[in-house]
């Protein structure tokens, strides 16, 4: 153990040493080392961060509730053979009474689809707000978060009455000065009333915050929208006990049994769940990360030709100090272990250069990126690690030779 301390502690002096003499030149060697972990670790930190906040916007669905549609969840790659479902038919209000009634491994259902209008209130409007038509249970299937007010109550539901739950940026941009619960907003020509506004959510990654929607009865929005071809979803929440397969069995009996499809007939719908979507996620960003490698591995590579170069300078202008060191008894592995700690050394600090860069730009890019950017202890090891590893690989053959020096050579060659 003290002869273990005493090699690192005399590799850090001489490489210390080594960088304060030859500035310039170490500089150079390990910015590439530097610019590698730059690249590969940002890179990777930028997919990491995106992916979680994807992972976390997908969570928000819930893992163990299906979605009918027409349209399948396309694939992040291969083709997707769209004109194959163009023709199949919606889902429908009859098809979510009919699920309710009998998908005993159901929780809840409902039945949802959207639209764009414009909203007023008084000189104030909104443009192309989002509008989610909902059925009653929707907020049983789905969080919807209220800040204050109340939700619809199921007669308003079913018989469709004009009111409406607001995103909070709705309620700023509408009710800059009042408050909205029982004012009156206008959308599709008509007055609907405001019962609940609901809780800030912030940006979504997918564009998907409640911030800028309003939530509306279906039996509301029908009455002025045609919903046969307007991408309707019917979103079934699995009891807890009932794993995603069991659903969606016997959601596939039901509506095969509704659609009065044929054995052996190919389905005319879809039942999409979230694990499809982290799957097809996990395949897209390995790819993404593997582009990181490889734009990253030639400043690596770089990097690493450049420790070498200091170590085969440090071992010449050393020669003569490596042949008393051996005159005097010192051991082959002392001297390889000697140069060994100090390639590390220098490529280890070329490495948390790069980190330093990575969490400094993640501190100035907090405020400009749409989701939050993280460099995480994972990302901080590996650099760490490659930068030990482009270390040892960089310093071994100088390490080697310098191990093999005759002493009596070495001294005279330094004389």
């Amino acid at each position: 153990m003290y002869l273990l301390l005493k090699l690192i502690r005399e590799s850090y002096l001489f490489a210390f040493q080594a960088i304060m003499v030859n500035k310039l030149r170490t500089i150079l060697s390990l910015s590439g080392i530097t610019i590698g972990i730059f690249s590969v670790i940002s890179v990777l930190s930028v997919f990491d961060s995106l992916e979680k906040s994807i992972r976390d916007s997908l969570s928000e669905l819930g893992s163990n509730i299906l979605f009918v549609q027409k349209w399948p969840w396309g694939t992040m790659g291969g083709e997707y053979p769209w004109w194959k479902y163009l023709n199949r038919p919606e889902a429908t209000l009859d098809e979510l009474e009919e699920i309710q009634k009998r998908a005993s491994t159901a929780e809840a259902a409902t039945y949802t689809f959207g639209t764009s209008r414009t909203l007023k209130h008084l000189n104030n409007s909104v443009d192309n707000a989002r509008i989610n038509a909902i059925s009653h249970d929707y907020e049983k299937v789905m969080p919807i978060n209220i800040k204050y007010g109340r939700y619809f109550t199921r007669t308003e539901s079913l018989a469709g009455r004009n009111v409406a739950i607001i995103g909070s940026e709705i309620a700023k941009s509408l009710f800059p000065s009042t408050d909205p619960i029982g004012q009156d907003i206008k959308v599709f020509g008509s007055k609907v009333s405001v019962i609940a506004v609901l809780v800030s959510q912030g940006e979504g990654t997918f564009g998907n915050s409640t911030d800028e929607q309003i939530f509306l009865p279906v039996n509301f929005v029908r009455n002025f929208v045609n919903i046969r071809n307007i991408g309707t979803t019917i979103m079934i929440k699995g009891r807890p006990e009932v794993s995603n397969q069991q659903l969606k069995d016997e959601l596939t009996g039901i509506m095969r049994s509704l659609r009065k499809l044929k054995p052996g007939e190919e389905d005319n719908f879809a039942l999409n769940e979230v694990s499809a979507i982290n799957q097809n996620l996990q395949a897209f960003f390995s790819g993404l990360a593997l582009i990181g490698w490889i734009i990253g591995g030639f400043s690596l590579l770089v990097g690493g030709f450049g420790i070498a170069n200091i170590m085969f300078v440090s071992v010449r202008e050393r020669t003569n100090i490596i042949g008393i060191q051996k005159a005097i008894g010192a051991k082959r592995y002392f001297i390889l272990l000697e140069f060994l700690f100090e390639a590390v050394f220098l490529s280890l600090l070329g490495g948390v250069i790069g980190l330093f860069l990575i969490f400094l730009g993640t501190i100035l890019l907090k405020d400009a990126m749409p989701f939050p950017l993280l460099l995480s202890q994972s990302n901080i090891v590996l650099g760490l690690v490659i930068s030990t590893v482009i270390g040892l690989g960089s310093g071994i053959i100088p390490a080697w030779k310098a191990s093999r020096l005759d002493p009596v050579e070495a001294i005279r060659f330094g004389i």
